[in-house]
């Protein structure tokens, strides 16, 4: 239950504010910018936040079950799931944002792809299980 519940509060959060990274980016919005253009991207991330939660709130809950079956394999490690997970989210962003545009090319495929890798390998870390330490009486 932890685990979706890490993933339902960051994931949302993490990747709202990494898409509006990436399109600003790519908008060319960071060519010329001051403290109040900074301000103003802040400003467009909080009145964004519920749709973001929103339209993100699905996806993430899918990522956090494929996250919590891989961890029942015995074989695969904490960092190996954390690689699947990302991997996968990479991919599944990339696809679903980088095709999209005029300007579709490997940069933007790998910029849209992060947006799906960077919250999906911090919260598949965050929701680690951590191994009891023995206590010795």
């Amino acid at each position: 239950m932890k685990r979706y519940l890490i993933f339902a509060a960051l994931g949302p959060f993490v990747g709202g504010f990494l898409l509006l990274l990436v399109t600003a980016t790519l908008s060319g919005y960071w060519t010329q910018t001051n403290l109040s253009e900074v301000a103003k991207l802040f400003v467009v991330f909080v009145k964004s936040l519920q749709f973001s939660y929103l339209f993100g709130i699905l996806p993430v809950m899918i990522f956090a079950a494929l996250d919590d079956i891989v961890s029942h394999v015995r074989w695969i490690g904490a960092g190996l799931r954390m690689l699947t997970i990302g991997a996968i989210a990479f991919f599944a962003a990339a696809f679903l944002y980088g095709g999209k545009g005029a300007d579709s090319g490997v940069v933007q495929f790998i910029l849209y792809g992060l947006v799906g890798l960077i919250p999906a390998m911090l919260c598949s870390r965050l929701a680690q299980d951590r191994p009891e330490k023995s206590v010795r009486a």
